[in-house]
């Protein structure tokens, strides 16, 4: 995530795919235009996640944003046992205090989770 000069690196993809990169984050400020703009995000491609809290990277994320899109049925994000039709409406929810998973759907489904990273955020300040 930093370079040797303790800069901000972005993650690869976004270097690899500069286009999609700007592409997705110019959608986030179009769905959420008052959300402080993220650094990540994660594009899933027909995942179909168990109950879970977020770990790893995102470590003490800020909130997350997720968005479904494609042509599919069911796969509502789960959150603390609430479906939420997410198929081109956008949701925010705290992935690392609040267990959330996706149902079960039928179709090609496809999910944007934009997020950023504690460190990211103390990188800024």
């Amino acid at each position: 995530l930093f370079d040797d000069s303790n800069s901000f690196m972005p993650p690869l993809a976004n270097q690899l795919f500069p286009d999609l990169a700007m592409a997705v984050f110019e959608l986030e400020s179009k769905l959420a235009p008052d959300r402080p703009a993220s650094s990540h995000c994660a594009v899933n491609c027909r995942a179909q996640f168990l109950p879970h809290v977020d770990s790893g990277r995102g470590a003490g994320q800020s909130v997350s944003m997720i968005v479904g899109l494609g042509d599919y049925n069911g796969g509502e994000t789960v959150v603390e046992s609430t479906p939420n039709d997410i198929r081109y409406k956008p949701l925010s929810f705290d992935g690392w205090k609040e267990r959330h998973w996706t149902s079960a759907y039928v179709g090609e489904r496809f999910s944007l989770v934009w997020f950023t990273p504690e460190m990211d955020i103390l990188a800024h300040m």
